[in-house]
């Protein structure tokens, strides 16, 4: 792969999914072939997506979605993120990321995942942010690494998909881990 296939970090930017954006944003989840093998869930309600986006444009308190742009705003993916409770009141946050086809391996997941957590932690309380992988996800492994967090460990048999149990990685990253980063 080419440097020219790598995205500049100053042109990758999160903002919130436009109604523009729905079409490839249900491709990205409801088609296996653009989900790909390890984004890939089974056939869900179709155009629960849409009603979703609809009723609260897919922002909450208790987490949410927002597009990943490349400079010319365009949609090339999502971050999401989603309450976890580790304690009766320690929430923290639990990311993902999903790529649409075309824009994988260009830098994108790893940019758009650090943003999220600089957002995240500058927004809302939390003091933790989580993230977990397949651990046949070494990509996956790698672009977390590469944005602060840390493996914490395996999560064994935590992840049903095509018919089978999954063991995870589990990663995390904290506020003061942020905060000392330049």
């Amino acid at each position: 792969m080419s440097d020219r296939d790598h995205v500049d970090v100053d042109l990758v930017h999160l903002r919130p999914i436009a109604e523009d954006d729905l079409d490839l944003f249900e491709r990205l989840h409801e088609d296996r072939t653009e989900a790909g093998e390890l984004g890939f869930f089974g056939y869900r309600n179709p155009g629960q997506l849409r009603r979703q986006w609809v009723e609260h444009g897919f922002l909450s308190a208790q987490g949410g979605r927002l597009a990943i742009a490349g400079d010319d705003d365009t949609f090339v993916g999502e971050v999401k993120w989603h309450e976890v409770l580790q304690g009766p009141a320690s929430p923290c946050w639990n990311i993902g990321v999903s790529l649409l086809i075309a824009e994988r391996g260009k830098g994108y997941g790893k940019h758009a995942q650090r943003l999220l957590v600089e957002y995240l932690f500058a927004h809302t309380r939390v003091n933790r942010v989580e993230a977990s992988t397949e651990v046949t996800n070494i990509a996956e492994q790698r672009a977390l690494e590469w944005a602060g967090f840390s493996r914490e460990g395996t999560l064994r048999g935590a992840c049903f998909r095509a018919g089978a149990w999954r063991d995870m990685a589990i990663y995390s990253i904290l506020r003061a881990e942020v905060a000392a980063q330049p």
